[in-house]
């Protein structure tokens, strides 16, 4: 198993970005104002910041950046554009209800 895989299972809401990201900021704020509490990783400051960066491209099937890459439920769901779009969709918050990020 990779480790970006490994990262991802470990918790409902998994959120790699990096420390200089505002679109990342973006995303782990949506997230923790709807009570999720994700884990997020900046790959930036993660020893195997850069072998995570290149499986996540490989994951969402292009180059660099991949941040934000949100995971929910061990699922990649995508960056910004497509956590944005679930929730203006009114899609998040069931998604997020099924993987047990959220109790309401």
């Amino acid at each position: 198993m990779d480790h970006v895989t490994k990262l991802a299972s470990e918790r409902a809401v998994v959120v790699f970005t990096s420390s200089r990201c505002s679109m990342c900021d973006s995303v782990t704020f949506l997230l923790s104002n709807l009570g999720v509490n994700a884990a997020v990783y900046e790959l930036d400051k993660e020893q195997r910041g850069r072998e995570m960066e290149r499986e996540l491209a490989r994951r969402l099937g292009r180059g660099l950046p991949v941040v934000p890459a949100v995971f929910i439920g061990g699922n990649l769901v995508g960056g910004t554009n497509r956590v944005m779009a679930l929730h203006l969709a009114g899609e998040l918050v069931p998604m997020l209800k099924n993987a047990g990020a959220l109790w309401l």
